[in-house]
């Protein structure tokens, strides 16, 4: 009988509590939901957990968080548990299902601290959200962080609009980027493994 792994378990590191036990279940400006993210984000690269990322899931019209996410790359071993994937999975299942945009459901968004990845792409496309909102896009992220964030498509926010998925940009864009300038000086200065795709090396 071959030997292999059955399942791997991907959660949300303890300090999240403590992050969050100031926060009022109901944020109902975007920005308010956008400021928690960057929050999260800047604490989640500090305690080692992942890269600067976080994300969340909320009822569009009410405010009402469902759902938080933080990368957790480091913690886990896995490459894939990306914060966009944590928020939409941790979403889903208090919803009871895979479809955000299921009948007799509220109206879902993703607030995310930039573009997604090629990886979260797919996923947020396929989970049933209404709404993304996104701190920024373009080239910025990469070039301060260093992340590969996959070859995505210069027409993404209108495959995104094309299915129905409303996508709001620049939403607190400068705070998204002094999150990403803190994360380079730590890099720098050698305290930090920033893990990336091996770019065709061995």
């Amino acid at each position: 009988m071959i030997d292999i792994a059955k399942e791997y378990r991907v959660a949300l590191p303890a300090w999240i509590d403590d992050e969050l036990a100031d926060v009022p279940a109901v944020l109902p400006g975007v920005e308010d939901r956008m400021r928690l993210v960057h929050r999260l984000a800047d604490r989640n690269w500090r305690e080692g957990n992942g890269g600067p990322f976080a994300a969340l899931v909320a009822e569009r019209a009410s405010g009402r968080i469902v759902s938080v996410g933080v990368n957790v790359v480091l913690a886990t071993g896995i490459s894939s548990a990306h914060a966009e994937v944590l928020a939409l999975g941790l979403a889903q299942t208090a919803a009871g299902g895979w479809d955000l945009g299921g009948e007799g459901l509220p109206t879902h968004e993703l607030v995310v601290n930039w573009r997604p990845c090629v990886q979260c792409y797919g996923a947020a496309l396929w989970s049933g959200v209404r709404g993304l909102v996104v701190a920024g896009e373009g080239p910025e992220l990469e070039q301060i962080t260093t992340f590969d964030e996959g070859p995505l498509r210069t027409d993404w926010a209108e495959q995104f609009e094309a299915r129905g998925i409303e996508v709001v940009h620049d939403v607190l864009r400068e705070e998204a980027l002094a999150v990403f300038r803190g994360y380079r000086k730590a890099v720098d200065e050698g305290d930090i493994v920033v893990y990336n795709a091996r770019g065709g090396d061995a």
